[in-house]
């Protein structure tokens, strides 16, 4: 059943599949699911080196009783806004931040970042966040100097002087710029070590190999990043008018 629930023999054979070091794609059309079905399990499950299947039903049952508890309590998430579908906005946010923890964040900072991309307003504060997270200011706090480190999120003052953290349309310009100059300082350190080594020893001969890729890579990634930012400047412009 492609849409309904994994179940207990599924999540073997997702085991089994990572055992034999498959990919993703492949245990999902073995089990004629979406890629993304079992992406989104192995991550919130302890990852590829660390699922086990009997744990990962456990879980699953554990959050679908929580889910239950907190219908039942009546919570914000009952009442979507546009009239939008509680139980599909849960799981797309939950799909969403597991697909941020593939690409490389911690948990905590790609569940603050799904819930930055999501919201209406565009922008929350520290305590709405640990609000809607239902987890401390603190963890919060790590996560957002975390991702302002990595140029994923901004912050401004409301009128009331306080933080907020802010994604928009140049969030991933600014992360693709940072990116490459990151490989800029690689490509610096690769060549001072040519100079230090020798020109012609194999060792300078791997480094400026390094270099040159890198420094390939960084032009012509900041050369997309500033056409595609242009581009997409001019279709809001013309959407706007």
């Amino acid at each position: 059943m492609p849409g309904g629930r994994l179940t207990q023999q599924e999540r073997q054979q997702i085991a089994l599949g990572l055992a034999d070091s498959l990919p993703y794609a492949e245990i999902a059309r073995r089990l004629d699911r979406p890629t993304s079905t079992i992406t989104r399990e192995v991550m919130r499950n302890g990852g590829p080196t660390a699922y086990r299947a009997d744990l990962a039903h456990r879980a699953t049952e554990r959050r679908a009783h929580r889910r239950r508890h907190t219908a039942v309590r009546g919570t914000e998430s009952d009442s979507q806004p546009h009239g939008r579908d509680a139980e599909a906005v849960a799981e797309y946010e939950e799909t969403f931040t597991t697909v941020l923890m593939a690409s490389g964040l911690t948990k905590m900072g790609a569940r603050v970042l799904t819930c930055l991309f999501t919201t209406d307003a565009g922008s929350v504060t520290a305590s709405e966040l640990a609000q809607r997270l239902q987890v401390s200011p603190a963890s919060v706090s790590k996560a957002i100097t975390f991702l302002e480190g990595q140029s994923l999120v901004r912050r401004e003052r409301d009128e009331r002087r306080r933080d907020r953290y802010v994604v928009d349309d140049e969030l991933f310009y600014q992360a693709t710029i940072a990116s490459a100059r990151a490989n800029d300082q690689l490509v610096e350190i690769a060549r001072q070590g040519v100079a230090i080594l020798g020109p012609d020893t194999p060792a300078a001969t791997r480094l400026e190999n390094v270099a040159r890729f890198l420094d390939f890579i960084s032009e012509s990634i900041t050369r997309a990043a500033e056409q595609a930012r242009e581009v997409l400047h001019t279709r809001s412009e013309t959407t706007r008018e």
